[in-house]
């Protein structure tokens, strides 16, 4: 994957945040308990001064406002010409785990005329960076047992081990675990508004975070002038389905690669049969024999070698994912490759384990016996048998293996009293699989107006002069296209720049890279 662990992980930013000062009196939302919205005491972020940063006081638990308190890490970019000033637009990068409030320091993320017509609000959802964080045992989480478990008796101590790691994350964060669903966080997003003392807000949330906007779309439609949902989540989805959706969309970035080295002069393996290369590659690694670029100890499986092609195609860099492949050719023929290209994708890893409270809390994905997850695996590999599933699906659904219920599971998307939404999703994304945005539009096809882009990749706002437009029309004038219009894709690059250096985008699995 990205790899897997990095991937459930937010890494954490040092931060100068100010607590929130006086109370403001706010009416509640219709149908939510009375309680007080305090106003921001806004000060210069430490990390990009030209940014505020704040926190905002909120219950822990909605249904007890006057119980528990937590605070909610906030920042605000001002709108570069006042003069032209639209409105908040409040932002989130998804995840679960991906930091708001770091995603608004980012001076590229949007276009100029964005930045110059709205405050960009970032926050740090619950359980989230410099959100009462999420926190787990280091030598737990070193302790995991593989997410495929090849008899009973290793999915029974995965099953335990993820009882006793839940056990330890929330016992080291406290309440906010057992609070940290994203219709929570839907709940905060108004808070948020009431506190800017805006009337309606704009938002904009991407992979993980159109759940929230999904959500506060339903609850609080009537308090939005513009959202776009950007690579969408399907919450109501079942554990098949789940499953076999990520598997599919894993395998067609397969399929899309090797044509796209097929045609693409320059690619590494232009000119080469890259399906039967990638087939014995497979079964090498299915016999052992196959050991990473760098480490002649560690054996790639076949799932570690699905995990490259997922994690690369966020961009997509294919052609780094050309040379990673060429790099364990070599190094399994006995020629010298210097550093893996892997290892420099696990350089920033952290401990720091937002997902079992987040996802498993808005995701009720179970496999509750052996025969279940040999039957959900049997299925994976024949859906996507050059990936053997899809890692970040599969990685999701033992990540919650012997949880309790989820607080949030999934239902069906309805929105009733929200202007028109825009909805947006790539033809062919490794993470929120295309089908997840069909299925989130018909759920809600008097409200959304889907978009499609055509071509590869996690994220659509910029992806081409087509894709740029419509986004940037609606934001700012509340133009829609034709409901099913379709962009262009934009051929990927033959350039392979680092991963790490690249253009600054939200770390987490559902999130783009």
């Amino acid at each position: 994957m990205q790899p897997i662990v990095r991937a459930f992980g937010a890494v954490l930013a040092s931060s100068a945040l100010v607590l929130g000062a006086g109370q403001t009196a706010f009416a509640a939302p219709e149908g939510q308990p009375e309680f007080k919205v305090g106003s921001i005491d806004w000060k210069p972020c430490e990390e990009m001064p030209v940014v505020d940063c704040g926190f905002l006081e909120l219950p822990v638990d909605y249904a007890k406002p006057k119980g528990e308190k937590f605070q909610l890490a906030v920042s605000r970019r001002k709108a570069a010409d006042p003069a032209k000033r639209i409105g908040a637009m409040v932002i989130n990068p998804g995840g679960p785990g991906g930091s708001g409030v770091s995603y608004s320091f980012a001076d590229d993320v949007f276009s100029k005329e964005v930045y110059d017509k709205f405050d960009i609000i970032g926050f740090d959802p619950r359980g989230v960076a410099r959100t009462a964080p999420i926190v787990c045992s280091a030598d737990l989480l070193g302790q995991r047992p593989s997410n495929y478990p090849k008899t009973k008796a290793e999915f029974d101590a995965l099953v335990a081990h993820n009882k006793t790691l839940r056990a330890d994350c929330r016992a080291r964060t406290g309440a906010i675990f057992d609070h940290a669903s994203t219709a929570e966080v839907a709940q905060d997003i108004d808070a948020i508004r009431r506190a800017l003392g805006e009337k309606k807000i704009n938002y904009y949330g991407v992979s993980y975070g159109t759940i929230m906007g999904q959500h506060y779309a339903e609850r609080f439609g009537k308090n939005i002038r513009a959202m776009i949902i950007d690579s969408n989540m399907d919450h109501s989805i079942g554990t098949r389905g789940f499953v076999a959706s990520e598997a599919r969309a894993s395998e067609d970035l397969f399929h899309e690669w090797v044509k796209w080295n097929e045609r693409t002069p320059g690619a590494v393996f232009h000119g080469r049969d890259l399906r039967g290369i990638w087939k014995d590659l497979l079964a090498r690694a299915e016999r052992g024999e196959l050991h990473e670029p760098g480490l002649p100890d560690y054996k790639l499986t076949p799932e570690d070698l699905g995990s490259a092609v997922f994690g690369l195609s966020y961009g997509p860099n294919w052609q780094y994912l050309g040379e990673y492949v060429q790099q364990i050719l070599d190094a399994n023929a006995g020629l010298a490759t210097g550093s893996s290209l892997a290892s420099q994708l696990k350089a920033d890893e952290t401990v720091r384990n937002p997902f079992p409270g987040i996802f498993c809390n808005d995701y009720n994905l179970r496999v509750r016996s052996w025969g279940e997850y040999q039957s959900l695996w049997r299925m994976e590999q024949s859906v996507a048998p050059n990936t053997r599933g899809s890692s970040l699906g599969h990685s999701a659904l033992m990540g919650c293996a012997g949880f309790p219920e989820a607080t949030n599971p999934q239902r069906p998307l309805k929105i009733k009293n929200s202007p028109k939404i825009l909805l947006t999703n790539a033809k062919y994304d490794p993470a929120t699989a295309y089908e997840w945005a069909v299925a989130a539009h018909e759920q809600s096809r008097d409200t959304t107006v889907f978009v499609t882009y055509e071509g590869w990749g996690h994220g659509v706002y910029d992806r081409s002069e087509c894709t740029l437009k419509i986004n940037d029309e609606y934001l700012v004038s509340l133009k829609l296209p034709r409901d099913g219009t379709r962009c262009a894709a934009v051929e990927p690059s033959v350039e392979s720049p680092s991963v790490l250096s690249a253009k600054p985008r939200p770390a987490g699995p559902y999130a783009v890279r």
